[in-house]
């Protein structure tokens, strides 16, 4: 089958919808697929093989963080040109409703459409404001994938339309059996976080703030930090910032082992997920995960089953939760081999078997291969107001 996926967002610039789709297309190629993937990219030089530049993005404010975006008649251009060449037995775009590449995508696309919905955003005064074109877009859409129940519930209640309910895949060969890193996680007791931590929905001043109340009668406790940003812009008490070993942005190939290198590994977030890509990353890694009691984390960790559960945003309650988990190695342990379990379910394999069932029903739906001309769809957008 030969496989056409877009990508909203910069391909060279790390999130979880850029990892989604390199692991989605590699896995894919895998099973024996011709893929190629279509995105902004900030550095053509860092891209795969499989993936095609759509030129530089520019860097705009949506759903509570920063995405890198590329609209307009260029990308457009480059979005006809790559249809043309890929005759693609089905086009898979991701966040749709976006307004960058796969918005255009789907737009000029004739063929079966596969949509993917990561975010359970319900409401956008970008949305409202391009509702027509957005119509336009969801007509072309011949199937629909939400990976959360979250994400499907806005399909539902906001798009008009159902979703099959398929989760992000975590690589869990790339996490089973990874070294820690020299000297972790020690005796003291080790306390992880990766993500983007200067951004407030990620949740890290409610972990330094619980760090905070731990640490000064647990002199070995250590927080071990990932991620891309500056640490000089947060602020942080005296007793955490002597505690804190930073790496900066970790590799693929190293994410595994700083994951392997914890006693606990903590998701503080306070809302805007729709999944927790990171959450299975470290259940895949064996690492005992304790996270906020939102909707999205709860689901992933089988209601407190495969990892442990806070009130959101209580760094009071955060604190209680870690002291119990660092002071009881059987439960960790017991929370390790529930998560290992709970995660086979997002393996890879498993995960891009089920989108191929998708595209299969998109092409037994369509006639033809996938092209960038429709000039029907030319005329009812030269009509809009």
């Amino acid at each position: 089958m030969r496989i056409g996926i877009v990508c909203p967002y910069s391909f060279d610039v790390p999130g979880g919808v850029q990892f989604h789709i390199r692991d989605l297309a590699e896995a894919l190629m895998d099973l024996g697929h011709q893929v190629s993937v279509l995105a902004p990219a900030e550095d053509e030089d860092a891209l795969p093989e499989y993936a095609v530049s759509a030129g530089r993005a520019v860097a705009v404010k949506y759903n509570g963080s920063v995405a890198r975006l590329t609209f307009g008649p260029i990308s457009a251009a480059r979005v006809r040109r790559w249809l043309a060449r890929g005759k693609f037995d089905v086009l898979h775009v991701h966040e749709p409703v976006t307004p960058s590449l796969s918005m255009l995508a789907t737009l000029a696309a004739r063929g079966p459409v596969v949509a993917t919905f990561h975010t359970a955003m319900t409401r956008s005064r970008t949305m409202a404001a391009s509702a027509p074109v957005l119509q336009l877009v969801l007509e072309k859409i011949t199937a629909r994938i939400a990976v959360s129940a979250l994400a499907r519930k806005v399909q539902v209640e906001h798009l008009g339309g159902g979703a099959v309910e398929i989760p992000n895949g975590v690589s869990m060969a790339a996490f089973t059996g990874a070294e820690p890193l020299p000297g972790w996680p020690g005796t003291g007791g080790a306390i992880g976080f990766l993500g983007r931590f200067t951004e407030p929905r990620k949740g890290f001043d409610v972990l330094v703030d619980a760090f905070a109340r731990l640490a000064p009668d647990r002199p070995g406790l250590r927080l071990l930090l990932a991620g891309p940003g500056d640490l000089s812009e947060i602020d942080l008490p005296d007793v955490v910032r002597d505690r804190i070993t930073f790496l900066g942005k970790v590799s693929e190939e190293d994410k595994p082992r700083m994951l392997r290198s914890v006693d606990v590994y903590v998701a503080p977030n306070t809302g805007g997920e729709s999944f927790g890509m990171i959450l299975t990353e470290a259940m895949a890694a064996g690492a005992p995960v304790l996270a906020s009691d939102i909707d999205a984390f709860r689901r992933v960790l089988d209601d407190g089953r495969a990892g442990a559960l806070f009130p959101v945003a209580d760094p009071a309650a955060l604190a209680a939760e870690l002291a119990d988990l660092l002071d009881d190695p059987a439960r960790r342990r017991a929370l390790s081999e529930a998560a290992t379990r709970a995660v086979e379910n997002y393996d890879w394999p498993v995960v891009a078997r089920r989108i191929v069932e998708v595209y299969a029903t998109a092409i037994a739906a369509t006639t033809g291969v996938v092209t960038g001309d429709d000039p029907e769809l030319d005329a009812r957008l030269a009509g809009l107001p």
